[in-house]
Formats: structure tokens, C-alpha cells, sequence
């Protein structure tokens, strides 16, 4: 007797399995301050109609990734929480930046860099070096001023330091300096968010003045912007309520 040959899970156009990405949805339905949510509610947030929720609901519960509480409302199960403990204890930043930093330092061919905040200081924490044979150097671990260059100045302007050039910095998304610093650099920086959508740091790529026109770091700021939301939504997860405007509003 011939059968039918099994058949694949739907896909959706980009190759997903459409009941994969729906039970995700379901589960980061649930904002951070929210231990419960009614199905009514997670249908409405996640667009999908009541039954197609609860049936995906009672699926999760058996592996304990949902629990429905004695009112009806459904809360997120103890398995999310083994799941985030796991890719917490596996989890080094540098496993997410230092991709980002080679491609956008391939990408302009300049130096890109780094900085996140410590004290009244910025601290260069990771760096990929530029194809350029003159380059701006900077090591590992150094430390710099935050009121000079443009990843000190992305990282107070975002710090909510107030008055100019902090708010034109948080309106354009990024900031770009002429020897601020050294007068021979030149640099273009944009920020970086980490959990919950607070500012980690900014990342930069810089290199010589006698090649780094202002023309051409506002050329770059483009690719610095999203190589720095491309870090910041690896590390800070989908957009949500807590999403800074400025990467929220920005195209490419």
C-alpha cells in the first residue's frame, strides 16, 4: 500500500517554519513588567486569532514554557527561565561585537572600535583593525576622555547630558569629529543599547584627518548606524516600548 510522502512544515517567504515563528511571537508577547496576560490580549498583540493562540499556548505548557494560571490568564513557564540562564552563563559580549567591528572595519576599511563607559572616562574594550597601512592606533583597555571625540560625546549625549552638541547628537543618531581629540583623528560614532534597551556603549570607526574628509565620515555615518543597531538588537532582543527613538525612527 503506498502512503504520502511526509510532508515539510509551512514555510513563510523567508524560509521560517510558520509555526516556529508564531510560538515565538507568543512568548515575547510579554513585556519585562509583566507576570500575566490574558488570552484576549496576547491575541490582540499578537495579531493571531484567539484559538490559534490557546492552541499554541497548551503546546508551550507541556514543555513548560507557558503556565496558565487558575484565572485563565497564561504567564511565561520555568523553562524560559532555564533557557536565559543557559545563554547568560554562555554569553561573552565580544562573541557579539567583534563580528560587527570586523564587518563594518571591512566594509570602510578604517579601524572600528568599541567604548563603553567607566566613570568619567571611556574605555576601548574591543578593536578591529583597518586595511589602511596609516592608522589611528588605540590598544585594548585604554582609557580616554568622554568630552572629546565623537565615542565619548555619543556616550554622554545618550548618558542624557545636557545642552549642545549632546542634543543635536541624539537627534542625528551619531556624531562625528575633526581632531577633537588628537588633532590628526578623525572619527564618526553612533550608540550602542545592551538588556532592556539601556545605553552600553558606542562604537566608532577612526583613522586620519588627511583621509577622513567630513564628507566622507557623513558617507560612513550611514554604515556605522547599522552596524551599531545590528549589535544592539543582538544584544538587547526585537524592539519594544523601550526602544530608543533614534533607532526606532532611523532607515537606512
Amino acid at each position: 500500500m503506498l502512503r504520502n510522502p511526509p510532508q515539510d512544515e509551512p514555510k513563510d517567504k523567508e524560509g521560517g517554519v510558520i509555526a516556529v515563528a508564531r510560538a515565538l511571537s507568543l512568548l515575547e508577547a510579554f513585556q519585562v513588567d509583566e507576570s500575566t496576560l490574558s488570552l484576549a490580549e496576547l491575541s490582540r498583540r499578537t495579531g493571531m486569532h484567539k484559538t490559534t493562540v490557546l492552541r499554541l499556548a497548551r503546546t508551550l505548557a507541556l514543555s513548560h514554557y507557558m503556565v496558565q494560571a487558575e484565572d485563565g490568564q497564561w504567564r511565561l513557564g520555568p523553562a524560559t527561565g532555564w533557557l536565559g540562564a543557559r545563554y547568560q552563563a554562555g554569553f561573552d559580549v565580544n562573541n557579539a561585537v567583534e563580528p560587527v567591528l570586523r564587518q563594518l572595519a571591512q566594509l570602510t576599511g578604517e579601524s572600528a572600535t568599541f567604548y563603553v563607559r567607566e566613570g568619567k572616562i571611556r574605555a576601548c574594550i574591543a578593536r578591529v583593525e583597518g586595511s589602511q597601512a596609516v592608522r589611528h592606533h588605540v590598544r585594548t583597555g585604554e582609557r580616554l576622555p568622554l568630552d572629546r571625540g565623537a565615542p565619548g560625546r555619543v556616550i554622554l549625549a545618550f548618558s542624557g547630558e545636557r545642552g549642545e552638541p549632546y542634543e543635536g547628537i541624539r537627534k542625528r543618531g551619531y556624531h562625528l569629529s575633526l581632531g577633537e581629540r588628537e588633532p590628526e583623528v578623525a572619527s564618526v560614532a553612533a550608540p550602542v543599547f545592551g538588556l532592556n534597551w539601556r545605553l552600553l556603549g558606542s562604537m566608532c570607526i577612526s583613522g586620519p584627518v588627511s583621509r577622513l574628509s567630513t564628507a566622507k565620515l557623513d558617507k560612513y555615518a550611514k554604515n556605522v548606524i547599522r552596524a551599531a543597531n545590528e549589535l544592539s538588537y543582538a544584544l538587547a532582543g526585537k524592539r519594544s516600548a523601550d526602544t530608543p527613538p533614534v533607532i526606532s525612527n532611523w532607515h537606512p
